[in-house]
């Protein structure tokens, strides 16, 4: 049983929300992770938690948020139903 009272999403003071979630993953995809924050940690010069590589690593993959906007300003990817499943991997080694 998990303690936590986390709420699974609220909204942060400049205009994006945090959301909170559990995955489970293959233990090659969370080495793929923590190569990530090492990488983005070498860039930062500061040490990165795997919550920041994945946040980091969806913002410099994501097209841009088609889904938010009113229907009549929809992308065709977005008509189409493109979601999370087409997101790439996180390393290109599959």
């Amino acid at each position: 049983m998990n303690d936590r009272v986390t709420p699974p999403m609220h909204a942060l003071p400049d205009g994006e929300a945090e959301l909170s979630l559990v995955v489970k993953l293959p233990w090659e995809d969370v080495a793929r992770l923590g190569q990530e924050a090492g990488r983005l940690a070498t860039q930062m010069q500061r040490p990165v938690t795997l919550d920041e590589a994945v946040s980091n690593r969806l913002r410099s993959t994501r097209p841009s948020a088609a889904h938010a906007k009113p229907a009549g300003e929809q992308t065709a990817s977005a008509a189409s139903g493109a979601g999370v499943t087409s997101l790439p991997r996180i390393s290109g080694t599959a």
